[in-house]
């Protein structure tokens, strides 16, 4: 296989698998070719793992998890390693940012937050895990006995993560589990693996145990593969709701563990009190973050009818002002879609919102004059919440704009959806923007602007997902919980049962 990688990125083993603390060939003789989505070339090859392959990896995890170390690695330690991998993390954020760009064409300018932030987790949760209470005792309601509550590790972890966010999505499941002792299969999307072996290389340069930490880069069907496999007892998933909910079909088959973040429609409600001089850019400049490729995307904004179409021309007055451009270009704000298949579906779904009576205000085009996957920012206006366009996640830079009577009818259509990831309120008023985010059913709410705390418990409601990601949440979510009765050295008494 050629070694064809970004000049600026060095990868020792771009045609090998890191399985049981070893670089080994795919058995399936395969690779996976990368599509640079600004270029439309392939700018890097890397091994492709089949099923035997992904089978091996388990069993590495499995003898790590049954046999090795790991999981009885003192707390300090791991944090040590979890910090040290960190630090060799860090020092290459270099070319995790110019893996971003090249795999995903996020912007230049935004790929060394995202590299930042990825390395982040790996101290955030050694720090969890020093002040997390691993044993706590406390008087049992069995008279004579104290109970030891005791979390100890899940097992073995499929880390399974998507192409849009990939290093601070990967690391926001291995670093959990590493710290709660269980050894991780690294399963990243075909369309950006290259992180997934920067990873790998961190944890072997800060010796990690063979098996702790493994690497398969596949299609998803050898995803499939490691989601089946009985030797694993936790799937990570963050990807779409559709595969999120064949997985959890899978697992539950065999009561495997499962933290699923998923999709999302998230509203953004605009209150009367908010000028429209400043809703216009903020929603307009939001879903053109990253092309609109987020999970937690503002892609719904529900306004009152009466402001409709003021706010409507504020939002297309400022996308006219958005460049497309290269993601290497210091000038641009918004770059590419990150693949063909994600360019034809959006166009798709722009054909389907002008079919169902949605008015296309702005965009819905191919960017003309440039090579690579562009897409212009786009504006659906009096969109009824009916429609599929607000309906289905998009997953690209369309923003539908929905009328509502009153801030009641804004709330009924914010959970008019089978999603729950993310909403915002738009309002000077905080006390309106918390009495608001209560009713609207969603895993975080924020006042004015897409944002959110991955310290904090991460998830959604409904068929955005599974249980959370981040802080001790996150932590505890790799555990297994443990009671332990102790009689007490005075107890005279009986056992309740015996």
């Amino acid at each position: 296989m050629t070694n064809l990688l970004p000049e600026n990125i060095n990868i020792k083993h771009p045609d090998k698998l890191y399985i049981g603390g070893e670089w080994v060939s795919p058995k399936s003789g395969r690779s996976i070719k990368v599509v640079s989505p600004h270029t439309e070339e392939v700018c890097a090859i890397v091994a492709e793992a089949g099923p035997e392959d992904v089978n091996d990896a388990v069993a590495a995890a499995r003898e790590a998890f049954d046999n090795g170390p790991w999981p009885s690695t003192s707390v300090e330690e791991r944090a040590g390693y979890l910090r040290r991998m960190g630090e060799i993390l860090g020092a290459r954020s270099a070319e995790l940012s110019a893996a971003f760009t090249h795999q995903v064409g996020g912007l230049a300018s935004m790929a060394p937050i995202g590299a930042m932030l990825g390395t982040k987790n790996m101290f955030d949760y050694a720090e969890v895990g020093e002040k997390f209470e691993w044993v706590t005792s406390q008087p049992s309601s069995v008279m004579g006995y104290t109970a030891n509550v005791i979390h100890e590790p899940v097992g073995v972890v499929a880390a399974i993560t998507p192409w849009n966010m990939p290093y601070p999505c990967i690391t926001h499941k291995i670093a959990p589990a590493l710290m709660a002792g269980c050894p991780v299969i690294m399963k990243p999307s075909p369309e950006t693996p290259l992180e997934g072996y920067i990873i790998a290389e961190a944890a072997e340069e800060a010796g990690l145990p063979p098996g702790v930490v493994n690497l398969v880069t596949a299609e998803r069907e050898a995803a499939d593969q490691l989601v089946q496999n009985p030797g694993v007892d936790k799937i990570a998933f963050t990807g779409s709701s559709a595969v999120g909910k064949h997985i959890a079909n899978v697992a539950g088959g065999r009561m495997a563990r499962l933290t699923l973040e998923l999709g999302g429609k998230s509203p953004a409600i605009i209150l009367d009190d908010f000028p429209t001089e400043i809703a216009g850019p903020l929603l307009a400049r939001t879903i053109t973050v990253l092309s609109g490729q987020v999970c937690g995307m503002l892609s719904r904004a529900i306004v009152p009818a009466h402001r409709h179409d003021e706010i409507a021309a504020a939002i297309a007055e400022e996308m006219k002002k958005i460049k497309v451009g290269s993601p290497l270009d210091p000038a641009s704000e918004m770059g590419p879609v990150a693949m063909k298949r994600q360019l034809e579906r959006i166009e798709h779904y722009v054909e389907v919102g002008v079919k169902e009576g949605a008015t296309l205000a702005h965009g819905g085009k191919r960017v003309e004059g440039l090579k690579g996957y562009y897409f212009e920012p786009t504006l659906f206006t009096n969109v009824d919440n009916s429609m599929t366009i607000a309906q289905e996640e998009i997953f690209g830079p369309v923003l539908s704009l929905i009328p509502a009577r009153d801030v009641d009818h804004a709330v009924e259509l914010a959970n008019e959806t089978i999603y729950g990831l993310n909403a915002a309120v738009l309002t000077n008023d905080n006390d309106a923007a918390f009495a608001i985010g209560r009713r609207v059913r969603a895993g975080s709410v924020a006042q004015n602007g897409m944002n959110a705390d991955f310290e904090l418990p991460f998830g959604g409601f409904k068929c955005s997902g599974v249980g959370r990601e981040g802080g001790a949440a996150g932590l505890k979510s790799y555990t297994e919980t443990k009671i332990i009765l102790l009689q007490d050295a005075t107890a005279t008494g009986q056992p309740l049962f015996g």
